[in-house]
């Protein structure tokens, strides 16, 4: 015969497959637990079934299955009236305690989607874009919606949503995740650049093969890979890995090389934007710039976001568009000789 006991909430549990007992049992005083708060509510088994959309008469099999669950009567029924037993009383009222916390964090929910935005935000971007653009948001987002605490990690690994409890995350480059969705923001612009008194020094290269000719300086993933220069060439995409004399894992380190007249390198717009603009850099072969790369924000699925994630995704999304506008707009105008007749100035 199999052994049984009595579990904590007085359910008879087979000891053989508790777990299998434990879902029936669950299953059978859900619905009994329904139907009852129904007919105490409304206090007749027929406006109960009403009110469920079922009929009187399986209102009253699942309170009956509920009371023999429960080994006690809920109910004192006559032919005139239906009312509670005292012990229904008290199952009713411990059971109306556990539909307000339900009913309370159902409306947590939903508001966490439709109300004002609140809660933790955890954001991943790549180190040098998390630093140059998408920090800089933040105290102007903060300001904005303050029941908001953000998280921003800075990785050079793809976001681990799942994992790491990633809600956003920015990518640069090309997106072949199709797990994720990934919001276009702007061209990623990588640039062949270097400072006025290398230019004046060495000059710049005119071709890609001439490349060859120059000191180069690159830059090398946490993962250990080098970091290839890319051009678009007759709508391809050239792929170019220079021999290079300076190699650094950190984007900021290739930066103060190159403003230090050290070499040449190819760097993302955003990052060389502002020593552009003050002519302390000039570009170099702006005609191979490729223009099939971009910046993305990325999340999981589009249905069902808390109100966080949609405001910030919004947020992000018109500032780095702006910025691209008002900052980067000028790349694709300069001409091949513009470099040198800068130089010349």
């Amino acid at each position: 015969m199999m052994q049984s006991d009595i579990s904590k909430h007085g359910f008879r549990v087979g000891l053989s497959n508790p777990a299998d007992a434990l879902s029936t049992c669950f299953s059978t005083s859900y619905t009994g637990i329904i139907a009852f708060m129904a007919v105490a509510t409304e206090g007749s088994f027929a406006r109960a079934g009403e009110r469920l959309g079922v009929g009187r008469s399986a209102v009253c099999r699942n309170v009956q299955k509920l009371e023999t669950q429960l080994c006690t009567r809920l109910f004192l029924r006559t032919t005139r009236s239906t009312r509670l037993t005292r012990e229904g009383e008290r199952f009713f009222e411990n059971c109306n305690r556990g539909v307000a916390h339900i009913v309370e964090a159902m409306n947590d929910m939903l508001e966490l989607r439709q109300g004002p935005p609140r809660g933790l935000l955890r954001i991943s971007a790549p180190v040098d874009f998390g630093r140059k653009v998408v920090a800089p948001l933040l105290s102007r987002f903060a300001e904005a919606y303050p029941d908001i605490a953000v998280d921003l990690m800075l990785d050079e690994r793809p976001a681990d949503f799942a994992g790491a409890q990633i809600d956003v995350a920015f990518r640069s480059g090309r997106i072949e995740d199709s797990s994720i969705i990934a919001k276009r923001l702007a061209p990623m612009r990588t640039v062949l650049c270097a400072s006025r008194a290398y230019a004046e020094r060495r000059g710049l290269p005119s071709t890609l093969e001439e490349l060859s000719e120059h000191e180069c300086i690159n830059f090398r993933y946490p993962g250990g890979r080098v970091s290839e220069w890319e051009f678009k060439v007759d709508g391809h995409v050239r792929k170019h890995l220079p021999a290079a004399r300076l190699t650094f894992n950190d984007a900021d380190l290739v930066l103060q090389a190159v403003l230090d007249g050290r070499g040449i390198a190819q760097m993302a717009g955003y990052q060389i934007r502002d020593p552009l603009a003050r002519h302390a850099l000039v570009m170099a072969l702006p005609r191979y710039m490729p223009d099939d790369s971009a910046h993305y924000i990325c999340y999981l699925c589009r249905q069902h976001l808390p109100r966080r994630i949609r405001v910030f995704i919004d947020f992000a999304t018109e500032k780095i568009r702006t910025l691209d506008r008002d900052d980067l707009a000028g790349f694709h105008s300069v001409d091949p000789q513009d470099a040198a007749q800068k130089l010349a100035a």
